[in-house]
């Protein structure tokens, strides 16, 4: 893949010392302050249950802080407007747990979703579309509909869909959990191709074997409802 201009200057996403309470309950997270630098690769991990995809949620806007500041590509996200924190998350590509898939699409037209939604003819991207689904080991399924597919098939197309578009930042919440071992290494090479093309990278995860595979990524740790940062090998 080749390299992309990107408009960012500075820090991507800043945390600080946010907090996060549903209604009356303790919180669910407490002084979280980080960030995340552009061209940066990073792995989010802690014990099931620490809020690993809260904190993916808040990045991307789904959920408020009940305290503290999220700032998003140099922007306060509490001043903006609906229509600012939309721009905003197009220059972020997820891939959800449960892949979030449009049933009454091919594979081809949901990973090509994002392009169509920018405004971009099909023939500007049709090429693109197709190699991607063939990296990722969908080019035999590209007219198939999310119904058909298995759990690794639909988990590879929502990958590819967050992919598509280059984005500035990918938010992965356990992107490898409905994978076998060898297609996990080839979809973590995937997130490594576009980590040096000029994405920075945030995956949720609990396995310790696929953060071993990156040296030098850094590790953001939840336990006990704080952040810790570990430093990297590099």
């Amino acid at each position: 893949m080749q390299a992309f201009p990107h408009r960012s200057v500075g820090e991507l996403v800043r945390f600080e010392n946010v907090g996060l309470r549903y209604g009356v309950a303790a919180e669910t997270l407490t002084d979280v302050s980080f960030s995340i630098e552009p061209q940066s690769f990073q792995f989010l991990t802690g014990a099931s249950g620490t809020g690993k995809t809260t904190l993916l949620r808040l990045i991307m806007q789904a959920l408020k802080p009940t305290r503290g500041t999220v700032v998003l590509f140099g922007q306060d996200t509490s001043l903006l407007e609906k229509d600012g924190l939309t721009a905003l998350r197009r220059r972020m590509g997820i891939v959800f747990q449960d892949f979030r898939l449009l049933d009454h699409l091919t594979t081809y037209e949901n990973v090509a979703l994002p392009l169509k939604v920018q405004g971009r003819e099909e023939v500007t991207y049709r090429a693109e579309v197709t190699e991607l689904l063939s990296w990722v080991g969908l080019g035999d399924l590209i007219h198939a509909k999310p119904p058909v597919l298995s759990g690794g098939e639909k988990q590879r197309a929502s990958i590819a869909r967050a992919l598509v578009a280059q984005p500035e930042l990918l938010l992965a919440d356990e992107p490898t959990g409905n994978v076998d071992p060898s297609l996990a290494r080839r979809l973590l090479r995937l997130f490594v191709e576009m980590n040096r093309s000029g994405t920075a990278i945030l995956i949720a995860t609990h396995d310790l074997g696929l953060m071993d595979q990156i040296d030098g990524a850094r590790r953001l740790v939840l336990a006990e409802r704080r952040l810790y940062v570990e430093a990297s090998d590099v």
